[in-house]
């Protein structure tokens, strides 16, 4: 490995990741994305089943997120939405 600036010498593999203002930033604009997300389908869902807005929520986030998996917490907001649990 050539010396650089910035060099850090030896380096192990589980060493290479995001600092903490990074990770936090990764962190808050993933939760910006599911809020913008829920609130929109809140707006536009109403009267709608849970498994529609639980699948329209999945259409939406899928694509904006590596590797993305559902999980229980899109089921959650999308029973929220259903119920009218979500102030707008």
């Amino acid at each position: 490995m050539s010396e650089g600036a910035g060099s850090v010498g030896d380096m192990n593999s589980t060493d290479i990741k995001w600092n903490d203002e990074a990770r936090a930033k990764v962190l808050t604009d993933a939760d910006n994305v599911l809020r913008e997300a829920v609130l929109d389908l809140n707006g536009s869902m109403q009267g709608s089943s849970s498994d529609e807005i639980y699948a329209a929520l999945n259409d939406r986030l899928k694509d904006r997120f590596i590797d993305y998996e559902p999980g229980p917490d899109v089921r959650k907001y999308a029973d929220a939405i259903a119920s009218g649990e979500i102030d707008a």
